[in-house]
């Protein structure tokens, strides 16, 4: 092979891995789209929404059903009010449940939809509110609760201890 195929070989291969590398930092970044096709709004309120951002998936039975729009604070309710784009193609009730998971431990939050049993749907004018939501886990602070109550218990064990051997 001569010098020139090989740095053309070379330039394709390096090409490629660029390529690769966009492609990827797209895929985390959570840039890809998703079609979705015509959508909806609804809005929601959480009391703490962790980590989530927009674009973040919605999904439903594992299926991505929407995506995150928006999300603002609320200064009356002192929340937040997550906008959520759903696909029209599917329709939930008006008591829908929303809570906000993560993939794995430290994996990416996304927002959860399960069905309730209402006959009515939610609007799709962009007045539709989903009532029922649930924050979401926020890892911290279950580590600061964990070790708060351990410190509590085992400075009251040595005493409760003491008092049982006397």
């Amino acid at each position: 092979m001569d010098r020139t195929t090989m740095d053309l070989w070379v330039g394709l291969f390096v090409a490629a891995g660029i390529v690769a590398l966009i492609g990827l930092a797209m895929k985390v970044g959570n840039l890809t789209s998703d079609h979705l096709g015509d959508t909806y709004t609804v809005s929601a309120h959480f009391d703490d929404i962790g980590g989530l951002k927009p674009r973040a998936p919605i999904k439903s039975a594992g299926v991505v059903v929407g995506r995150v729009d928006s999300i603002q604070f609320d200064s009356k309710r002192y929340d937040a009010v997550v906008k959520l784009k759903i696909d029209k193609s599917y329709k939930f009730p008006k008591d829908t449940f929303a809570s906000i998971n993560t993939s794995g431990l430290l994996g990416e939050q996304y927002v959860t939809l399960e069905a309730g049993g209402d006959t009515e749907m939610l609007e799709e004018d962009g007045k539709g509110k989903i009532e029922h939501t649930q924050p979401a886990l926020v890892l911290e602070k279950l580590i600061g609760q964990f070790v708060s109550s351990k410190a509590e218990g085992d400075s009251s064990t040595p005493q409760n201890t003491m008092e049982d051997a006397q």
